[in-house]
C-alpha cells in the first residue's frame, strides 16, 4: 500500500475502498452525503462503497449529469441539508467529484454559485467553511480527486472553473479495482484526458520543476498503457498505471494548463453533451503545434522530452502521434464528427479567451489563433 502525501492524502492500491471509513473518521465526517451518478450505481460500484460503511448514516445523491450543473448542485445540496450531513464522499468520475465540490461551496456559503467562480474573482470568497470531501475516482481521467478546482455549468450557461485549496479533497482513495471493466470508449476518452493534463501542464511556462517531473512520468505511464487498458478492461496492471497517470496529471496541473482546456471548457459549455476528454484529445495536436514556437518550450526542449517519454524519435512526431493514438483508440479525431459547426466558432473563441486556462498557455493566443486551432481541429 503506497501512502502518498502531496497536496492531500492519497490511499492508492487495489482494494483501497476498504479504507473509506478510516479516512472519513480521520477528517471528522460522520454523516456523509455520497455524490455519484446513475451509471456508477447501475454498475454496482456505489454498492461497494456503501458496503465499506456498514451502519453509517449515509445519504445518497445519484443524479450527477455528465457535465455538472448549478441546478444539480442545488438538488444535491438540498439532500445534504435535509439529511443533516457533515461532509461529502464523491464516488465516480470527474463529474461527480466536481459536483461534490460545488456542494461543498453551496452548503456553507450564501448566494449563487457564479459568485465563487475564478474568473468572477470568487476564489478568495471560498473559505475554510467548505464542507470536507473524500474523493473516490471510478475513472482514470480528470484527476479531480487531487485537484483544488471544479468545472461546473452555471445557470447562465457558462462552463466555469472554481478554484480554492479549501475545495481540495481531504482524502483521495484511488482503487484501480473500481475501474476494471470500464467500457472501452470511456476508458479511452478519460485516458486521453489524463494524457492531455500531463502534456499541457508540462508545456506551461510556469516554473515548477516538481510538477514537470510528475507530469512527464505520468505521460510516460499513460502513453504506454492506454491502449492496453482500452482493449482489455480487466488488465489490472494497465488500470493501475492509468489511474496513476490520471492522478499525476492533476497533481501537476496545479502549475497551469492552456489552450486545449480553454477550448474544451468553452465548447463544453456550448454543447454540454460533448465529452471533455474526447475534446482534449481532438484539440491537442493543433495546440501542441501552436505551442512549439513558445520561447519556454524551445528553451527547455519540452517537445523533445515529451517525445522521449512517448517513445518517439523526434519532437516533430508528437502532434501526429497524438492524433494517431486517438484514432487507434476508436475516438473521433475531428470536431466535425461530433457535429460541431463553424458557426459556433465565435462563441467558442469568446469563452476560450475568458477561460482561466487561457492565461497559463506558454504562448499568448489571440482570437485569430484560436480560430486557426479550431479550423485545424475540424
Amino acid at each position: 500500500m503506497a501512502l502518498i502525501y502531496y497536496l492531500t492524502q492519497i490511499q492508492f492500491d487495489f482494494g483501497a475502498i476498504a479504507l473509506l471509513p478510516q479516512e472519513c473518521e480521520r477528517i471528522g465526517i460522520r454523516r456523509p452525503l455520497v455524490v455519484t451518478d446513475a451509471g456508477v450505481r447501475a454498475a454496482g460500484v456505489l454498492d461497494r462503497a456503501l458496503a465499506a460503511l456498514p451502519g453509517w448514516p449515509v445519504a445518497v445523491f445519484d443524479q450527477t449529469p455528465p457535465n455538472p450543473t448549478e441546478a444539480a448542485v442545488r438538488a444535491a445540496e438540498a439532500v445534504f441539508a435535509a439529511a443533516g450531513c457533515d461532509g461529502l464522499i464523491a464516488v465516480g468520475g470527474g463529474s461527480s467529484i466536481d459536483l461534490a465540490k460545488g456542494v461543498a461551496i453551496a452548503a456553507r456559503h450564501p448566494g449563487p454559485l457564479k459568485t465563487y467562480a475564478t474568473i468572477e474573482g470568487g476564489s478568495p470568497r471560498i473559505t475554510e467553511r467548505a464542507a470536507p470531501l473524500v474523493a473516490v475516482p471510478t475513472t482514470a481521467g480528470t484527476g479531480s480527486e487531487v485537484a483544488r478546482g471544479a468545472i461546473i455549468i452555471v445557470d447562465d450557461g457558462r462552463k466555469l472553473g472554481f478554484h480554492s485549496w479549501h475545495l481540495l479533497p481531504k482524502a483521495a482513495i484511488c482503487d484501480p479495482d473500481l475501474t476494471l471493466g470500464l467500457p472501452a470508449g470511456l476508458t479511452a476518452a478519460t485516458g486521453m484526458d489524463a494524457i492531455a493534463h500531463c502534456v499541457e501542464t508540462f508545456m506551461s511556462a510556469a516554473f515548477n520543476p516538481p510538477a514537470d517531473g510528475i507530469a512527464l512520468d505520468g505521460l510516460e505511464r499513460g502513453w504506454a498503457h492506454i491502449e492496453r487498458a482500452t482493449r482489455n478492461g480487466q488488465d489490472r496492471e494497465a488500470r493501475r498505471q492509468m489511474m496513476s497517470a490520471s492522478m499525476q496529471g492533476a497533481m501537476a496541473f496545479q502549475k497551469g494548463l492552456g489552450c486545449v482546456h480553454s477550448l474544451s471548457h468553452s465548447l463544453g459549455g456550448v454543447n454540454p453533451k460533448l465529452h471533455h476528454g474526447t475534446l482534449n484529445a481532438i484539440f491537442l495536436p493543433a495546440v501542441v503545434r501552436f505551442n512549439a514556437d513558445a520561447e519556454s518550450v524551445r528553451a527547455e526542449r519540452r517537445l523533445e522530452r515529451m517525445a522521449h517519454a512517448m517513445g518517439l524519435r523526434s519532437a516533430s512526431e508528437v502532434p501526429d502521434a497524438i492524433r494517431t493514438m486517438t484514432a487507434r483508440l476508436g475516438l473521433p479525431t475531428g470536431l466535425r464528427q461530433l457535429g460541431v459547426e463553424p458557426g459556433w466558432f465565435d462563441r467558442i473563441i469568446q469563452g476560450a479567451m475568458a477561460d482561466h486556462c487561457h492565461k497559463t498557455n506558454p504562448r499568448p493566443a489571440s482570437e485569430d489563433d484560436y480560430r486557426a486551432m479550431l479550423e485545424a481541429s475540424m
